[in-house]
């Protein structure tokens, strides 16, 4: 194949594939870890908040 063709081709695909993983919507490693952090922050000030709530149900009168 001419070399010009080979860089038609080259280039249609790598638009191509360009393409898809644009509509695939994926995400950056980075981005990723940084939403891995804050779900771990979430899940920890959740279970702090569950145990307060504990606590604080056992203060209420007629609890057991």
């Amino acid at each position: 194949m001419p070399r010009g063709m080979n860089q038609e081709l080259e280039s249609n695909l790598r638009a191509a594939l360009q393409s898809v993983f644009d509509r695939l919507d994926l995400v950056t490693r980075e981005e990723l870890e940084v939403q891995e952090a804050v779900l771990a922050r979430t899940r920890a000030r959740l279970a702090e908040l569950e145990a307060r709530i504990v606590e604080l149900e056992a203060r209420l009168p007629g609890s057991r």
